[in-house]
C-alpha cells in the first residue's frame, strides 16, 4: 500500500514556482531592480503578500490592465481589487511600495530650498500625479527661503476639469503667510501642454498676489508625457 505524501509535509514536492521565485530574489539581491522586468518587480511584491501562489500572470495581468508600474501603483485600492485575484493584503503591498516611495521622494523636497531644488520636486511630482485619472490641483506654499511649508491639494474634477476659485488660493497664502506659492496640476490625458483656461488662471491668479506682495513662482503642468513649466514658457 502506498501512503500520499502529506501536502504540508517535508515530503511534498514544491510548486514550480517556488523555485522560480528562489531565483528572482536571488537576482534581486545580487543585482537590484536593473536585474528584473517589470512584470518580476510586481510578482515578487505580491509573493509577499500571496505566499502561496503563483504570482506572476497576476502581475502580467495588472500591468495590462494599467498600463505600467506608475499607473498601476497610482490606481485607486477599489480600481484594483475588480482585477480578479487582488485582494486586501496584495493592494496593501502595492500601497505601501508608493506611499514609501512618495515619502522619499517628499522629505527630499521639504529638506531644502524648492528653488534650488528644482528636480527634485519634478521627481516627487511626477510621482504623485502624472498617472491620476482625474484632475487634480495643489499649491506649494513657500516661505522667505523658499522653503516649503505647506503642501495642500485644493481640488479635484472630472477626467479633464478641476475647478479652482482665485479667491481661495489668495486667502489660504495669507492665512499661512506664503512668501510665495507653486501651483501644480496634472493632465490625465497624458499630455502637459497648458490649455487656454490653464493660461488664463494663472494669470489671474498671479495678479490677485501682487497686493499682498505674494510671488507666483510657476504653474507647473504634469502629464505622462513630461511637464510644463508655465514661467519657463514665458506664460507668467
Amino acid at each position: 500500500m502506498t501512503v500520499p505524501a502529506d501536502p504540508n509535509g517535508a515530503d511534498s514536492a514544491a510548486p514550480d514556482y517556488h523555485g522560480h521565485r528562489a531565483r528572482l530574489r536571488a537576482r534581486l539581491v545580487d543585482h537590484g531592480g536593473d536585474g528584473l522586468h517589470d512584470y518580476e518587480l510586481i510578482e515578487y511584491l505580491l509573493a509577499l503578500a500571496i505566499p502561496r501562489r503563483d504570482t506572476k500572470p497576476l502581475a502580467k495581468a495588472l500591468l495590462t490592465e494599467f498600463g505600467s508600474i506608475g499607473g498601476l501603483m497610482a490606481a485607486p485600492p477599489e480600481e484594483l481589487t475588480r482585477v480578479k485575484g487582488m485582494g486586501e493584503a496584495s493592494v496593501a503591498a502595492l500601497k505601501i511600495v508608493q506611499a514609501t516611495a512618495l515619502r522619499m521622494l517628499s522629505t527630499d523636497v521639504a529638506s531644502r530650498p524648492v528653488i534650488g531644488n528644482w528636480q527634485a520636486l519634478l521627481d516627487y511630482l511626477r510621482a504623485d500625479m502624472a498617472h491620476h485619472l482625474i484632475e487634480r490641483v495643489r499649491v506649494l506654499h513657500l516661505n522667505t527661503r523658499n522653503m516649503l511649508i505647506r503642501d495642500e491639494l485644493i481640488a479635484e474634477g472630472t477626467i479633464d476639469e478641476a475647478a479652482v476659485h482665485v479667491r481661495q488660493v489668495l486667502k489660504r497664502a495669507m492665512d499661512l503667510g506664503s512668501a510665495a506659492i507653486i501651483l501644480v496640476h496634472n493632465h490625465p490625458g497624458g499630455d502637459p501642454s497648458p490649455s487656454r483656461a490653464d493660461i488664463e488662471l494663472t494669470r489671474s491668479i498671479a495678479a490677485a498676489l501682487k497686493a499682498p506682495g505674494i510671488a507666483l513662482h510657476d504653474h507647473i503642468i504634469i502629464g505622462t508625457q513630461g511637464h510644463v513649466s508655465l514661467r519657463a514658457q514665458g506664460l507668467i
